[in-house]
């Protein structure tokens, strides 16, 4: 999968994709393809992909010796600026506040095949010695006493090529890492759309375009998370078509203040950087210290839309989240949030749980307002020891009962804030995350902790530990509801480090509490959540394979988070509950139908109350929940692709989910709203199934895959004013699962 031509050109390739290096004239190194895969190269196909390395661009040549070489246009893997390229460059190192202009030549390479799972830090891993190899590439700048290795990774089964960089200072003087990217893209023209998933609170990761022109677009969080408004990922395409056309795309995997950014030159040459935000950044590289960036992945398919989801949901499932969650079945939740929010009691809930395992739902997950004297979300965060107003008899005893019903038992946790009223703040004022200035922000009633201190999270863990030990908890539902604002770390000011470390250490601390908990119960499901999905990142899914995609669970707004989440990120990430109706953040009433067929893709939950309920809505639940039983592992880890327009005000949204050998699928379809006098007979094209198969619909007509692929399957009849004896679907917000099963 790694070959070295020649001396200094190295070819990274599988049967998908081809990346080409190699070391420049001036000893750095240059990039020279990233693309379908060219097999076998030969040093003449070197030759030739060297030719297009322009020797006359720009006034400013590199040195007096290499007078003709200059960087403006030349592709380059860690490309710095100041040295005849006047972009953006990947890397800027000061010392006593002078800028250095760096210069790393290449000195030597490794190439290796084991790449461990393990829980200090997020990054992709390997099983064994034959899934991927490393590349390390190692480069010095000599003047500056500084020694930089570029790291690839490339898979034999994905098209993705997996970067990242680590900095060490060779001198004496500590220096001051001020930019430092994961990874850097050249492309050779601009003939591309950049796709970002943007949104807010409530609306997280909608598809957003923008054309490309001269000049710089941006996405980014600087709120110590990934964010509501962002997420890391950004795709380059050279058309929106489902199946057919190349695609581009970055990933991080991180879960703090990030940069992803698509840089246009005047010769319409494309460069794509991600990494750490140089914004509030800044690091002191001490002698013979070290510093490591996240790793990006670099995607690239020639199958439109439905080739990326393909490779972002393959590598995110198979090489970031823990495999074990791939053969472990995910359990459907029931969630006493908004049935009873915090007015609850030991009495309510297990009311709750005993009608839950009755519909048969298998895990029973208690939410904010168990601990402290938390009846509002103004007090108690910090302080995590049981209720006892609520569980006079302690969690553990409540728990024991919710496992003698057969059910497993969850717990909502906030470990990374602090409310005032707590033992945890007036002992350790200090360990809060605020300036030392007499004003200072208060989101929500409460403060953020400063997990940058290892003190600090080794106190929380020592909290949640015997809560999660005692009441033999299986599921923690792990929130963060309050973004970090005036970030001043009070252990960083007395260690005499930088501030400008505080947001990186941070969210190192953040990943240690993660790695603590999972060392100890390795088999406990962690499902993320931030205020919603406000961390919905490769970083949180390392650890945590199911996250809490939006506070809004209205289903009409769930298809566009799904439609956008699932570019990007896989199916069996992405956390459903069936909630009640007026929706508690719309006020939409839509259809149970509706609700249950947008929630059964994916992790199935309830979160509304199901003790008052109708009986014909009650037997509907407990028939849906036998349903997706039935078909659990399909709908949460089979190949999830979209069928209709990813355009983001589409009317219709249809999409499916298929078996590797696509012998069974199941169609999600629905229309939002109703449209007058339409057509009697619409249909839309399903390429997922195999065209060499015959497929029976709904166990009614066999038809042939070829027909699915070219003519498409019957959307159900919509009543259009005159039809009212043959429709099947009436009103707003309509829906239909259909199963599609291969005949032998």
């Amino acid at each position: 999968m790694i070959e070295l031509i020649g001396e200094n050109v190295f070819h990274l390739h599988n049967d998908k994709i081809s990346y080409v290096l190699a070391v420049m004239a001036n000893g750095q190194l240059g990039h020279l393809y990233y693309g379908k895969s060219l097999g076998r190269l030969t040093a003449n196909d070197v030759d030739y992909l060297r030719a297009q390395e322009s020797d006359s661009a720009g006034t400013v040549k590199y040195s007096p010796e290499l007078s003709d070489f200059n960087l403006a246009d030349r592709a380059q893997e860690i490309p710095v600026y100041g040295s005849s390229d006047f972009r953006r460059g990947a890397l800027d190192v000061y010392y006593h506040n002078e800028p250095w202009y760096l210069d790393f030549s290449y000195q030597s390479y490794t190439i290796t095949d084991e790449k461990p799972r393990t829980l200090s830090q997020p990054a992709t891993y390997v099983v064994g010695s034959d899934e991927a190899q490393q590349l390390a590439i190692t480069l010095v700048d000599e003047e500056h006493r500084l020694k930089l290795v570029a790291h690839y990774t490339i898979f034999k089964a994905h098209g993705v090529i997996v970067r990242s960089h680590t900095l060490t200072n060779l001198g004496d003087q500590p220096v001051m890492i001020q930019n430092i990217m994961s990874a850097t893209l050249e492309l050779p023209d601009d003939d591309f759309e950049m796709v970002n998933l943007a949104g807010a609170w409530l609306k997280e990761r909608h598809i957003k375009f923008h054309n490309l022109e001269q000049g710089t677009v941006s996405v980014e969080s600087l709120k110590g998370a990934s964010g509501h408004q962002h997420s890391p990922f950004v795709a380059l395409m050279r058309s929106r078509n489902l199946t057919h056309g190349e695609v581009y795309a970055s990933n991080l995997i991180y879960s703090g203040n990030f940069l992803s950014q698509v840089e246009v030159n005047e010769w319409h040459k494309t460069r794509l950087m991600t990494g750490i935000s140089p914004a509030y950044f800044g690091w002191q590289l001490v002698p013979n210290d070290s510093f490591s960036t996240p790793e990006a992945l670099f995607y690239y398919t020639t199958d439109g839309v439905n080739g990326l989801m393909a490779e972002t949901q393959a590598v995110t499932q198979q090489q970031i989240a823990d495999r074990q969650w791939q053969t472990r079945f995910r359990p459907i939740v029931f969630n006493n949030w908004e049935a009873t929010y915090f007015n609850f009691d030991e009495t309510k809930l297990l009311t709750l749980a005993q009608q839950a395992k009755q519909l048969g739902m298998e895990c029973f997950v208690i939410d904010d307002g168990w601990f402290g004297h938390r009846d509002d979300d103004r007090t108690s965060l910090g302080d995590w020891r049981v209720d006892r107003r609520k569980f006079p008899n302690g969690i553990a005893h409540f728990s024991e009962q919710i496992h003698d019903l057969g059910l497993q038992m969850g717990l909502w946790f906030e470990p990374e804030m602090v409310s005032p009223d707590t033992p945890l703040y007036r002992d350790h004022p200090d360990w809060v995350v605020r300036h030392p200035y007499p004003r200072t922000s208060i989101g929500r009633g409460q403060y953020v902790l400063d997990f940058a201190n290892p003190a600090v999270v080794e106190a929380i863990y020592a909290q949640i530990k015997p809560v999660i030990t005692a009441a033999k908890i299986d599921f923690i539902k792990w929130d963060m509801n309050r973004n970090i604002t005036e970030a001043y770390s009070p252990y960083l000011a007395n260690k005499g480090l930088p501030q400008t470390e505080f947001f990186h250490r941070y969210i190192l601390g953040v990943y240690d509490l993660y790695r603590r908990i999972l060392t100890d119960f390795p088999d406990l499901l962690i499902e993320g959540c931030a205020g919603g999905g406000g961390r919905f990142d490769l970083g949180v899914l390392f650890y945590s394979p199911q996250m809490w995609p939006s506070d809004d669970s209205d289903a009409v707004e769930r298809l566009s988070i799904l439609s956008g989440t699932a570019v990007a990120y896989p199916l069996s990430a992405f956390s459903n509950h069936v909630s009640a109706v007026p929706n508690a953040q719309v006020g939409r009433k839509t259809p149970l139908t509706m609700r249950q067929n947008v929630c059964d893709f994916g992790p199935l939950g309830y979160e509304l109350d199901i003790t008052k309920l109708p009986a014909d809505e009650l037997a509907a639940i407990k028939q849906n929940i036998a349903f997706y039983q039935q078909h659990r592992e399909l709908l949460v880890n089979g190949d999830f692709r979209q069928l209709g327009s990813i355009e983001p005000d589409a009317n219709t949204v249809a999409w499916s989910v298929a078996n590797s050998a696509k012998t069974e699928l199941f169609v999600g379809f629905y229309r939002k709203l109703a449209t007058p006098n339409s057509a009697i007979l619409n249909h839309f094209k399903v390429p997922t199934v195999a065209a060499d198969r015959n497929y029976r619909i709904d166990d009614g007509p066999v038809v042939s895959g070829q027909l699915l692929q070219s003519f498409g399957l019957r959307e159900p009849y919509q009543f259009n004013g005159a039809n009212a004896a043959t429709a099947e679907l009436r009103g707003d917000f309509q829906s239909h699962i259909y199963h599609l099963v291969a005949e032998s």
